[in-house]
């Protein structure tokens, strides 16, 4: 028993210096603050991107872009078209039409349903990009041919942006001039 009693005091007073040459033994795994940490070490994975969306919709805005804008570097689209949203609001970030309209077209171009309709919404209201209503309504097109609801009813109204945005956003859509 007392060999026992010391094998184990031995093992205690070394798991400390065990823990340093090994890291941590026991990571937090899925806390937001554990999302924000792998993204500040540039790791992605569907998991960790899926989280921006739970960050972003409590409220917590600057944790949702670092990891938005870390998976939408690497690619993800979805991610990009959140970056999209949260620039186009301010949220996390400045209010930012260029940087918005920019997401969109990355995620557009990368063959996003949602990024299609974001972009081709840009390219029709011009903003933050160009306008260029025949080049939206095509991008619009895209997004309803694959398939996404919103696109289609948009499609279904003529077109008329009214159908698919608020009326409270009326000025940030209305003409600089």
């Amino acid at each position: 028993m007392r060999h026992f009693l010391t094998a184990t005091l031995a093992c205690l007073i070394a798991l400390p210096a065990m823990a340093d040459e090994l890291g941590t033994l026991n990571p937090e795994e899925l806390t937001w603050q554990s999302m924000r940490d792998k993204a500040a070490r540039g790791e992605t994975s569907m998991t960790m991107c899926a989280s921006g969306y739970m960050m972003t919709k409590s409220g917590d805005h600057a944790t949702a872009r670092a990891i938005f804008e870390r998976c939408a570097e690497a690619g993800y689209t979805g991610a990009m078209t959140w970056m999209g949203q949260l620039d186009n609001n301010g949220l996390g970030g400045d209010y930012n039409p260029d940087a918005a309209a920019e997401w969109d077209r990355r995620a557009a171009d990368l063959g996003d349903p949602v990024g299609k309709f974001n972009h081709g919404l840009n390219l029709m209201r011009g903003h933050g990009i160009g306008k260029d209503d025949a080049l939206g309504r095509q991008y619009v097109d895209e997004a309803a041919a694959d398939g996404l609801l919103v696109a289609k009813r948009l499609q279904g109204a003529g077109y008329d942006l009214d159908e698919v945005t608020p009326d409270a956003d009326n000025w940030k859509y209305a003409p600089l001039f």
